[in-house]
């Protein structure tokens, strides 16, 4: 099973939860993506940065949920490549940042934004992280941190667009929140980075 966790509402850590039952799951996608899929008991669904359709097809038969949002961290096709098709198919309604690169998009949302959704009852802060992007924007809610190619397991994204400067201000901004929240982050790289830091 790829469910990592699940977050019971009166459970005292994560009792921002706006429902009885959160279940995150990690879907592997492409080479080395995650594509996060967050449910609710009532079978209600997100997923963050869908970089193609068939790991999220299949969660959803497999566990019969109904996918209501799409949230997306940044411009590149890895991550919003399947953002298209997974809306026509199901009705769910796009996040994404300000950023023209995304065509793909309901509702445009930037630092001090809040996304939130009735179905399923979530609440998000959206922060901005340059660095990797020039418009990449992180979500945090429910003592959970949606990162996209921010902030890695041993590591950080490339510098493909921002400067260093940015990056690092970014990264102590995520470093401020609370210390138990769980990072969720769009690509599986801790042997690399690992083996990068043994250098």
């Amino acid at each position: 099973s790829n469910v990592l966790l699940t977050i019971a509402r009166d459970s005292g850590r994560y009792s921002r939860a706006a429902m009885e039952d959160l279940r995150l799951s990690a879907l592997p996608a492409l080479a080395d993506n995650y594509i996060w899929l967050l449910a609710d008991a009532g079978g209600d669904a997100l997923v963050v940065d869908p970089g193609e359709a068939a790991p999220v097809q299949r969660a959803l038969a497999r566990e019969q949920l109904r996918l209501r949002a799409i949230l997306l961290t940044h411009h590149h096709p890895d991550h919003v490549g399947a953002a298209a098709e997974l809306a026509a198919a199901t009705g769910a309604r796009i996040h994404a940042p300000h950023d023209a690169r995304i065509a793909a998009s309901d509702v445009r949302v930037g630092d001090g934004d809040v996304v939130q959704l009735a179905t399923p009852a979530l609440r998000f802060d959206v922060l901005a992280v340059p660095g990797h992007t020039s418009s990449h924007v992180a979500y945090h809610g429910h003592g959970l941190l949606f990162c996209g190619d921010t902030l890695f397991s041993v590591g950080c994204g490339r510098l493909f667009e921002g400067t260093p400067a940015q990056m690092l201000a970014s990264l102590e901004r995520l470093a401020a929140l609370p210390g138990d929240t769980l990072v969720c982050c769009g690509h599986e790289y801790t042997v690399a980075n690992c083996a990068f830091a043994r250098t």
